[in-house]
């Protein structure tokens, strides 16, 4: 696959072309292993930024009206092509945001992959014309919203890009898309994938830039729904730019997910899952499970064994084969969860502020691991995105829910219990859009997404495509002659 460095630079992808350009606003990109300068890249003017929403929208006429079957074939495109490329991409992504490669490999893009496969289901058993209560006299159809702006983060670059492209695709929604600064070249890989699908001009956009880039998009009278996955402070901005106009938002952005261990759990089980959900991705992740919640009974215990678990974690470099942590993804990023580890009053009992030996330069954090953390702490409200632990007490089922309750964000939860009645008891209560019990994996095409602070709105399978329609209701026929 052709790399074209010159396109991560200043080129959108426009009607099936790339398109160079001027900018004033520049920013240097920086190796986040060797904090080595890579490049700059360059964001274009609000000129530039209409004329890419001009061309969805003048694709948005023919693409609303164009088959299942049509879509169907160009998604399957995707997919081929996406994995035959799966190596470049992983290769991609670990130069870029630093994950390990074998991490890039088997979850950046295997997940990624995963995801575009579960549109794929979706588009090809979902029905856009349902009669209600079997009556054709009155149906519900699900229609394109119309062109959608997508704005995707850094963290998993090419995962968070294919749940919105797949699933506005599938809807029969033109787009464009605005990746992370932190992650353009992922996104202009595969940007070359659709392209090499066959792609109908205009259905699919890219404008490459910085948060201005993104503001302006959100903002321009031209979009009629804007998908962002980012932190809670830029999604209120987002939220806000589109409800002057009354335009669609939907939002996947912060958490501060609780992990909740009762006494009758598999000890051993739970601490090594938990401690591996939320250090992966350099605890880099809106679902990590970066709250323990334990039961008193097993507190000492759980509180050992994580510092154990955390002190043997290792860190590694991106090109290094094997489990490790690699490094976070900028200066700014590696300053803010040091700061945070600093300012914590809590019980250090693994990992800590200080860099790992050996990992200088590079933007690597310990494993950290906090007890006896106060509710009131910071560590405890806020998301940290970095590779650090919070564990707390409580004393029985009502005084765990009250604390995993107790944050402004709602994406994830976790349990962990031998009782199923225990199980289904504490899920109904936790303000979550996402429970996991016992480890099991959420199920492909399971809907994404979170309430409160996390955002609304759903990603994966069929919920995504949803998320990209209106729904119309159609009563009565045609009269006859």
């Amino acid at each position: 696959m052709a790399s074209a460095p010159e396109l991560r630079l200043s080129s959108a992808y426009v009607s099936g072309a790339w398109h160079p350009f001027n900018g004033a606003r520049q920013m240097e990109l920086i190796n986040p292993d060797t904090e080595a300068r890579t490049g700059t890249l360059t964001s274009p003017d609000a000129e530039l930024v209409s004329a890419v929403v001009g061309a969805a929208t003048d694709a948005q006429p023919a693409w609303s009206q164009s088959s299942t079957r049509q879509r169907l074939q160009l998604l399957r495109a995707i997919i081929a092509l996406t994995e035959q490329h799966a190596d470049d991409l992983a290769q991609l992504i670990s130069e870029e945001i630093g994950a390990p490669i074998d991490f890039a490999r088997a979850a950046q893009v295997g997940t990624a992959i995963k995801h575009l496969r579960a549109t794929e289901t979706a588009l090809a058993t979902a029905s856009t014309d349902i009669a209600l209560d079997g009556d054709p006299m009155h149906r519900v159809r699900y229609e394109p919203v119309g062109v959608a702006g997508l704005i995707t983060p850094w963290n998993w670059p090419l995962n968070q890009v294919v749940l919105k492209v797949g699933a506005a695709l599938a809807a029969g929604c033109p787009m464009v898309l605005k990746p992370s600064e932190y992650a353009t070249r992922t996104a202009i890989a595969f940007t070359e994938i659709i392209h090499a699908a066959g792609i109908p001009k205009g259905v699919f956009n890219l404008l490459i830039g910085d948060k201005e880039t993104g503001a302006q998009l959100a903002a321009h009278p031209g979009i009629d729904m804007i998908s962002f996955t980012g932190s809670s402070t830029a999604g209120r901005k987002v939220s806000q730019a589109a409800a002057d106009r009354f335009a669609r938002t939907a939002l996947e952005l912060g958490g501060k997910s609780p992990n909740l261990l009762f006494e009758d759990c598999d000890v051993e089980t739970s601490v090594r899952q938990g401690l591996a959900h939320c250090f992966r991705n350099a605890g880099q992740s809106c679902n990590a499970a970066s709250r323990m919640l334990v039961a008193r009974p097993i507190y000492d215990e759980v509180v050992a064994l994580a510092a154990k678990i955390a002190q043997a974690t290792p860190v590694g470099r991106p090109f290094d084969s094997g489990p490790h942590q690699g490094p976070l993804i900028n200066r700014a990023q590696f300053d803010r969860v040091r700061a945070m580890i600093k300012a914590c009053d809590a019980r250090c009992v693994a990992g800590g502020a200080e860099p790992p030996v050996g990992f200088s330069p590079g933007f690597y954090v310990r494993p950290t691991v906090f007890a006896d953390v106060s509710p009131n702490d910071p560590l405890f409200q806020e998301e940290v995105f970095g590779p650090v632990l919070t564990i707390t007490p409580f004393e029985d089922e009502d005084h765990a829910v009250a604390l995993a309750n107790n944050t402004r964000f709602g994406l994830a939860a976790y349990i962990q219990t031998a009782d199923p009645a225990r199980a289904d008891r504490v899920a109904a209560r936790l303000r979550a859009g996402m429970l996991q019990v016992n480890g099991t994996s959420r199920a492909e095409g399971a809907p994404f997404g979170g309430v409160k602070a996390s955002g609304h709105g759903r990603e994966g399978g069929l919920w995504g495509i949803q998320s990209f329609q209106e729904v119309k209701s159609i009563s009565g026929a045609a009269q006859r002659g």
